[in-house]
C-alpha cells in the first residue's frame, strides 16, 4: 500500500490545539452565530440527502456537529480525523450522552481504513479549502465514491461573491509566504471535479448568498 497522503496544515492538531479548536466556536459572539448558521445549512443539507441513516463525519474535528448529526436516533454513526487528539477532545468534552453514538477511529480523508460503501452519507466539513491542488482534491473525492453508497454533503470556499473578491484584492498586495494551507476554489473547477469522481450536484447552499466564502454542496454518486 502506498504512503498515504499528507498535508503540511494536518500536522498541527495536538491536544492543546484540540481543546482551542473546541472552545472557538463556542465562546465569541460571532462564532456561536457562525456555527448556528452553519447548523441550518447542514440540516437542509441532510433533509436534502435523504436523511440519510448511516453517516461517517469526515473530519469530524472536535465533533463540532455531533449534537445535529445524532438527532435521529436510529442513525449509525462513524466519526474519524487525520489528528486522534482532536478525536478524545470530542470524546472528553461533547455531552456523553451524544459522544457514545460514534464509532471513532483515526484516518487519512486521501485513504480511509474501511470497507467499499460502509456508509449511506460522507458528511465532510470545514476541510477542502485547504485542500490546493486538484489532485488531492480528486483523490479525496475517488475515496469518498468508494466509502459513500449514496451522498456526501461537502463544505468549502468559492468564488463569485464579496469576500472572495475582497480576499483576492489583499492577496494581490501582500508578500508570498512559503506555505499557504486556505484557498478560494473556483465554482467551475470544483464542480469539473465533483464529475469527475462520479458524482452529481443535487444542491448548492451557500452560508451568505454572493457575500460569504462558504458553500454546501450536497453530491450523490451516480451508479
Amino acid at each position: 500500500m502506498n504512503e498515504t497522503t499528507k498535508l503540511e496544515f494536518s500536522e498541527k492538531y495536538s491536544a492543546d490545539h484540540a481543546k482551542y479548536y473546541f472552545d472557538k466556536h463556542e465562546n465569541e459572539f460571532w462564532r456561536r452565530l457562525s456555527n448556528w448558521r452553519d447548523h441550518k445549512v447542514c440540516a437542509k443539507a441532510l433533509k436534502i440527502a435523504g436523511n440519510p441513516k448511516s453517516i461517517l463525519d469526515m473530519p469530524c474535528g472536535t465533533g463540532r456537529f455531533w449534537d445535529l448529526l445524532t438527532e435521529d436516533s436510529e442513525r449509525t454513526l462513524w466519526a474519524c480525523d487525520n489528528s486522534q487528539d482532536m478525536i478524545d477532545a470530542g470524546l472528553k468534552f461533547r455531552p456523553p450522552e451524544i459522544a457514545k453514538r460514534f464509532q471513532t477511529f483515526q484516518g487519512s480523508a486521501f485513504e480511509l481504513p474501511v470497507e467499499d460503501n460502509l456508509v449511506e452519507n460522507i458528511f465532510c466539513i470545514r476541510l477542502f479549502h485547504h485542500i490546493g491542488e486538484s489532485e488531492d482534491r480528486l483523490k479525496i473525492l475517488s475515496e469518498m465514491a468508494r466509502v459513500s453508497s449514496d451522498t456526501v454533503i461537502l463544505s468549502l470556499w468559492v468564488d463569485g461573491n464579496f469576500k472572495s473578491w475582497k480576499r483576492a484584492r489583499s492577496e494581490s498586495k501582500r508578500k508570498r509566504k512559503g506555505y499557504q494551507n486556505r484557498f478560494v476554489i473556483p465554482r467551475k473547477v470544483i464542480e469539473q471535479e465533483f464529475e469527475q469522481a462520479g458524482f452529481s450536484i443535487e444542491a448548492r447552499l451557500d452560508f451568505a448568498k454572493h457575500f460569504a466564502l462558504w458553500r454546501t454542496y450536497v453530491l450523490k454518486k451516480r451508479a
